[in-house]
């Protein structure tokens, strides 16, 4: 039986002075959406599309509570949980 992945992401912009907190089951996929403005919104306003940050997980619900927790953290926090992985906040490729 194939798995399920699931995955929590950080985006910011070019400046990296704005993030944005997402959950999908299609990571590519919803990076191409992102970075394609194929979605109105958030992203799309604020020119929100370099992936800083990702967690995968095999439990939907549990990507849900962490997508909701990392919303509810302060700025600084956010920063050091995405310097902990990616200290110069490069842009993830996916493969």
């Amino acid at each position: 039986m194939l798995k399920n992945y699931y995955y929590v992401y950080i985006l910011t912009d070019k400046n990296n002075s704005t993030l944005y907190i997402g959950q999908t089951n299609d990571l590519k996929r919803r990076i191409y959406e992102h970075k394609n403005k194929l979605a109105d919104g958030f992203t799309k306003r604020y020119n929100v599309d370099k992936l800083v940050y990702y967690e995968v997980s095999e439990d939907v619900m549990s990507t849900i509570e962490r997508e909701k927790q990392l919303k509810r953290w302060v700025r600084s926090k956010k920063n050091k949980l995405i310097e902990s992985v990616n200290p110069n906040w490069e842009e993830l490729k996916i493969d």
